[in-house]
């Protein structure tokens, strides 16, 4: 029977995307983090946070760093993917998330790392890099999102409202009449609420409308209004995201733009899909425009998700290049 170190490279050489370490890495307040590293032990430092908030990180996650130059950090944030306890919401805002991130870094014994994150994933790979600058070689973006109110609510009901209209009425049918004045803010309300025939239809209604958002060519435009009451499993991301946003992000108002020359000097590549109908390219370009050292790349014909057509790529192009400048 072989050692554990040699199970572990005949593993690796038959996938070199298999992870170099898996963890559960107790961070305090009760959470538990799932923690993983790909790569190469000493290739160039990077980690990866992942979207939502909620949501998690996957296999295919891996793929979109090199395995022979990188060491890169998976890690499913508080409450989400295989972290536990799963979906809680206590002691989980922003600076705990950043605490954590310190928490994985010294650990890993890095000095510095790359910080790779898309859509809430940027909004948090921001936030830590305004805040420990000088632990950051270098940022990969993709579809910005400063984590305010006012983006989430033009996306949910003016945006919608004009390029999906039909959905915006089933979106609005799920609410009273009364609510429908202020249609984000009720869906918080009750996403939020303790009772499984509020929250329950609120939250498909809003997961399924946001993915439809999401995609730039979506399989189905409307909800099945019919399923919403059917009971299933409930999506994650649809609480942690009212959480979060009801809280504006537990951020200061247009924080990450205020204070975004404190990125002066860090290299970075936002990567942005053109008809992105949640987080638009005005947003992307309104960074680049107050981050001095800063690269917008547009990818055509794509909307939001990482799996747009050649969103993945440029990713993956963002992630190299930064590597090369870390590495030099």
């Amino acid at each position: 029977m072989m050692p554990d170190a040699d199970a572990a490279s005949a593993v690796k050489r038959a996938d070199p995307f298999a992870p170099l370490t898996s963890e559960m890495l107790d961070v305090g307040d009760g959470h538990e983090l799932h923690v993983e590293s790909v790569g190469r032990a000493d290739g160039i430092p990077a980690v990866y946070l992942h979207g939502g908030p909620g949501s998690g990180c996957h296999p295919d996650h891996r793929r979109l760093f090199d395995p022979d130059r990188f060491c890169a950090i998976l890690l499913d944030q508080r409450g989400c993917g295989r972290s536990r306890p799963k979906g809680s919401r206590e002691h989980n805002t922003t600076a705990h998330l950043i605490a954590d991130m310190e928490k994985i870094r010294e650990k890993f014994g890095f000095d510095r790392w790359m910080v790779v994150g898309g859509s809430w994933g940027a909004t948090l790979a921001l936030a830590y890099a305004q805040a420990h600058p000088d632990r950051v070689s270098g940022i990969a973006l993709r579809a910005t999102f400063l984590g305010t109110r006012a983006e989430v609510e033009t996306a949910f009901t003016s945006r919608l409202s004009q390029f999906y209209p039909a959905l915006y009425e089933d979106f609005l049918s799920v609410l009273t009449p009364e609510e429908r004045a202020q249609p984000v803010d009720a869906y918080w309300r009750r996403i939020l609420g303790a009772d499984p025939a509020v929250h329950g239809p609120a939250a498909r209604a809003w997961h399924d409308t946001e993915r439809i958002l999401s995609e730039h060519k979506p399989a189905r435009t409307r909800l099945d209004l019919a399923s919403l009451n059917v009971w299933r499993t409930l999506p994650a991301t649809p609480f942690m995201e009212a959480h979060y946003f009801v809280n504006d992000s537990f951020m200061s108002e247009d924080q990450l733009l205020r204070n975004a020359g404190r990125l002066r000097g860090i290299p970075g590549i936002i990567v942005q899909g053109r008809y992105d109908l949640l987080c638009p390219p005005g947003t992307s370009q309104a960074l680049a425009n107050v981050w001095p050292g800063s690269e917008l790349r547009i990818v055509e014909e794509a909307g939001h998700s990482l799996y747009d057509g050649g969103v993945r790529d440029a990713v993956m192009k963002s992630i190299a290049d930064l590597g090369s400048k870390a590495a030099r």
